[in-house]
């Protein structure tokens, strides 16, 4: 769409979308593609999902937006089911990832505040962490590429390693206020941090006074195969923030917190004009209804489990092209062993979507609801694009 009167800032692929059919996706001229982008882990139970049209046709036809200056019942609802399904005790609804990142922070940094320690402001975070666009949060994911050009960095934020907890803890000073970290990191390259690392850290949390805060973002709202990904450690952060997934593809996100990380947030200190509007809310509670439903979430590692024995197969058939698999639940990984834009592009001309990835991976994110046979297709078409490029390899090394 170069020349359109559009911000060039995306690098888009050369396809239109007209519609959506659970996993898969038509073009404007009728072309089908198996969709294991979706949308960046957005679209949880895929395109067009009954119940969630239902309820957003149903909400749309009778109220759109009133703001915060009024009691909203659907957002009251969906508040108490995440409180009641998790560690929290408060929830704040946003319109994105990034507003709910801002939110936690903001939550952290008023906590000491109210406690009478102004001077903690500061938030340990790790290399490969993507928290979001805006200034505080580009500053927060450390990333050089995001950061250039856009003035000086936010302070308040100091970078350690990817899982170098032992880095973390010297990282600690008496202007501390939390840690921020991804369970599993997305855009980093859907690495998982292991769980002994996430109990060091809240044991430094709770050493030092600080809160611990968690990106459940990309890798919440069944992602892993549990409601949220720390729930497989046994580990509970003391803030949480999440988006993408809970909305099925309508904008949303939130700000979880127990009621004593929340002590600071009082009337007026923090606000949203959209966030928490009735449409949003309608669409939250229907995924929450099909997500938490019975025997979904199982089904969602078993399918996992398919998925991932199926890639290693492709792995070892193809090792030129891919040098393993990484990852949990449906937020699987290509650790490729070529440029990961040439494998995405082998994967596009075999009508199959996937997402680039840090650490040259390529992200799938099948929505939750993907059949058995999408993902028998979605292998079959995986190994063709891999056989495409071998085939490719072998006949330059012939010249």
């Amino acid at each position: 769409m170069s020349g359109s009167a559009l911000y060039e800032t995306f690098a888009r692929a050369p396809l239109a979308f007209d519609r959506g059919e659970g996993t898969w996706l038509v073009t404007d001229k009728g072309e089908r593609y198996l969709d294991f982008a979706g949308g960046i882990a957005v679209n949880s139970l895929g395109h067009s999902h009954p119940h969630l049209v239902a309820a957003l046709t149903e909400q749309a036809a009778k109220l759109w937006h009133v703001s915060n200056l009024y009691e909203i019942p659907e957002q009251r609802r969906l508040g108490e089911r995440l409180a009641d399904a998790t560690f929290a005790d408060k929830v704040f609804f946003t319109n994105s990832g990034a507003e709910a990142l801002e939110c936690a922070i903001k939550t952290a940094r008023r906590y000491h505040f109210v406690k009478g320690h102004p001077e903690r402001f500061r938030i340990i975070t790790f290399e490969g962490a993507f928290h979001g666009r805006t200034l505080a949060t580009i500053a927060a994911g450390g990333q050089y590429k995001y950061l250039e050009g856009f003035g000086p960095k936010v302070e308040g934020f100091d970078q350690v390693a990817f899982d170098d907890i032992d880095a973390a803890e010297k990282a600690i000073t008496p202007e501390t206020a939390a840690i921020l970290i991804e369970p599993v990191q997305g855009e980093g390259g859907i690495r998982p941090v292991p769980t002994q690392s996430l109990k060091r850290l809240r044991q430094l949390c709770d050493k030092h006074g600080l809160l611990l805060i968690f990106d459940e973002v990309q890798c919440g709202i069944g992602r892993t195969g549990k409601l949220f990904a720390h729930e497989w450690t046994g580990v509970t952060p003391d803030l949480m923030a999440i988006a993408k997934g809970i909305g099925g593809g309508f904008p949303m996100g939130a700000c979880l917190a127990t009621d004593e990380a929340a002590t600071g947030m009082t009337a007026g200190v923090h606000g949203t004009t959209f966030g928490g509007n009735p449409l949003a809310m309608a669409v939250g509670n229907a995924v929450l209804d099909v997500v938490l439903a019975d025997g979904f979430l199982e089904d969602v590692q078993r399918k996992a489990l398919l998925l991932k024995q199926g890639l290693a197969a492709v792995a070892d058939e193809f090792p030129d092209v891919v040098e393993g698999i990484r990852g949990t639940g449906l937020m699987l990984g290509l650790k490729c062993a070529m440029p990961n834009t040439k494998v995405n592009m082998a994967l596009h001309d075999q009508h199959l979507l996937a997402v680039p990835a840090g650490d040259n991976v390529i992200r799938l994110l099948p929505p939750l609801t993907v059949t058995d046979e999408e993902i028998g297709e979605a292998l079959k078409r995986i190994r063709g694009g891999a056989k495409g490029l071998t085939d490719a390899i072998a006949a330059e090394a012939a010249k």
